[in-house]
């Protein structure tokens, strides 16, 4: 019964229309699952004369990867073609063809929610052409190497997310010498370039030299913010709200007020002085 299962869905998987170029592998959940899902690989390939992030002819690009099969699963799923070097897991296909540098096993992003695509290095280029040709299905979850759902998988990844303390200061102080050695280069080179010109003879102009930023007293920091408050007040737009129109015609009033009875002042004091001639 098991077997003539097995050879139904053998055959399945090889009337099953995969997209152009790619290859076609059944898997399931596990023994329990009936319907099956596809992983669809292909060699993985780059334009001639570009560099690539992952080795020629040894990597396997892989699409349709579902959630709940991890960068170790598809490593334990493919290790009978040939030695797995490294599988790495994501959101979408990498279209940078630059080498990458290495993830941190503290500083990464969360894990993609959804189906991803992979990339997986085998030792020898034997390993992509057997997994090419590698028929299912292919169980995920087994008894001897069960993958965690529900609440252990929660569980699990709680305990994950709890950080040695010395381990995450040695990849810290380990970070921190590569980029100070990393600036330290930049500006060794930078020295030796200042004043020599280039083939065209330009003189690149750098900012070395330049006088050091002076500490800022409270004095011109009052400045500052009055400079700012300034550019704020200019920017605003002036009537653009109601209440803008109201409080401007108040304040024109309140002028005007201040006006009438400053001028009433000045003719009483003119009349007291006997200059007050209107006509």
């Amino acid at each position: 019964m098991v077997a003539r299962k097995r050879k139904r869905a053998e055959r399945d998987a090889e009337s099953l229309p995969s997209p152009p170029g790619y290859s076609a592998i059944p898997i399931k959940f596990s023994e329990k699952q009936q319907a099956c899902h596809y992983l669809y690989v292909r060699e993985h390939r780059v334009r001639e004369g570009t560099n690539s992030a992952w080795p020629q002819k040894r990597t396997l690009f892989v699409l349709n990867v579902p959630p709940y099969c991890t960068e170790g699963c598809l490593s334990r799923l493919l290790s009978p073609c040939g030695s797995v070097q490294s599988v790495e897991l994501q959101e979408k296909p990498d279209l940078t063809e630059s080498p990458k540098e290495p993830v941190s096993k503290f500083f990464h992003p969360k894990p993609v929610p959804g189906f991803q695509v992979a990339y997986v290095v085998f030792q020898k280029p034997s390993g992509v052409s057997a997994a090419l040709a590698l028929r299912g299905p292919l169980l995920v979850s087994t008894e001897s190497h069960p993958v965690k759902t529900g609440v252990h998988k929660w569980i699990s990844e709680y305990a994950d997310s709890v950080l040695d303390p010395e381990a995450l200061r040695a990849e810290v102080d380990t970070f921190m010498e590569a980029y100070d050695k990393k600036i330290a280069e930049e500006e060794a080179k930078a020295k030796e370039e200042e004043g020599v010109p280039d083939e065209e003879g330009w003189v690149k102009v750098t900012r070395r030299g330049r006088r050091s930023a002076l500490p800022r007293t409270e004095l011109a920091s009052l400045r500052v913010l009055e400079r700012e408050k300034r550019k704020r007040a200019h920017k605003e737009l002036l009537n653009f709200y109601a209440w803008q129109h109201r409080e401007t015609k108040m304040e024109h009033l309140a002028q005007l007020r201040k006006k009438f009875e400053e001028d009433k002042q000045r003719i009483e004091l003119m009349r007291a002085q006997r200059k007050f001639r209107p006509f």
